[in-house]
């Protein structure tokens, strides 16, 4: 098996989470039940997040975050399926097999 394409991965990932672009994004019954006004605030500290650490981003991919909306603390996670969605894609780098999705969920619910 291969080493995944970490870099290429990050680029993928960058770009859909500032953009919502190149991904499907889902939110959970704790986020909308915030409302809209704080669902699209949410979503702009998502495009705006760069606080990747070691310690929050171990593999450099770029795919997790958290932070805190008012008293709520906010993650965000990506996961790679195949295109029809039935399973992990066969290669996260390659966006021609891969089918992003970002979920956005109040950590009480991961």
């Amino acid at each position: 098996m291969r080493e995944p394409d970490v870099a290429a991965i990050r680029a993928l990932n960058d770009r859909a989470r500032q953009s919502f672009t190149g991904c499907r994004v889902a939110i959970t019954a704790g986020i909308a039940a915030l409302g809209h006004d704080a669902v699209y605030d949410i979503f702009d500290l998502i495009k705006a997040y760069d606080d990747f650490t070691p310690a929050n981003d171990p593999y450099g991919e770029h795919d997790f975050g958290s932070f805190y909306w008012g008293e709520h603390q906010v993650f965000w996670k990506f996961d790679y399926y195949d295109l029809d969605f039935t399973m992990h894609s066969p290669d996260p780098a390659d966006e021609t097999v891969t089918a992003r999705v970002l979920t956005v969920m109040l950590a009480e619910e991961y």
